[in-house]
C-alpha cells in the first residue's frame, strides 16, 4: 500500500509539474525571457512545451510500456539539463531547485511503478501492446 501511494503521489505531482510546461507555448514574457538568459533558442521553448506535457500524459494513461520508458528517461535528461543550466547560469537557489525536486519525484515514481507499468526483460509485460 506504501508503494502504491508512492508511485501515484510522486507521479501525479511529478505530471502536474509537467503539465505546467504547456506555459511555454504561451510566449509568456517571464519564460521567453527565462530562455533567452539561459542562451537557449526559443524553438527549444516550443519543444518542451509541447514534449513535457505529453510525457506526463504518457506517464499516467494505463499500458504503453516501452513509450513509458521513453517518458521517464525523456524528462529524466530535461530535469538534469535544467539542473545544471541553472546552477550554471549563477541563478540563486530558488530559481533552479524546482528541477532537481522534480527529479527526485520521478526517480520515486519510477523506482515504485507496478509491474503492469514496466518493460520486464526488455520486453512488454503480458497481455499488453
Amino acid at each position: 500500500m506504501v508503494r502504491k501511494i508512492a508511485y501515484w503521489g510522486s507521479t501525479a505531482l511529478a505530471c502536474l509539474a509537467l503539465l505546467g510546461s504547456l506555459t511555454y507555448l504561451t510566449g509568456n514574457e517571464q519564460v521567453v525571457a527565462g530562455f533567452t538568459k539561459a542562451g537557449y533558442p526559443q524553438y527549444l521553448r516550443i519543444i518542451l512545451g509541447i514534449a513535457k506535457p505529453v510525457a506526463a500524459i504518457v506517464l499516467l494513461l494505463p499500458g504503453f510500456a516501452l513509450l513509458k520508458e521513453w517518458a521517464y528517461a525523456g524528462v529524466t535528461f530535461a530535469l538534469v539539463m535544467a539542473t545544471i543550466s541553472g546552477y550554471m547560469s549563477g541563478e540563486g537557489v530558488k530559481t533552479w531547485i524546482l528541477a532537481p525536486v522534480l527529479l527526485v519525484l520521478v526517480a520515486v515514481s519510477y523506482v515504485t511503478r507496478p509491474p503492469n507499468r514496466r518493460l520486464i526483460g526488455g520486453s512488454l509485460p503480458a497481455g499488453t501492446s
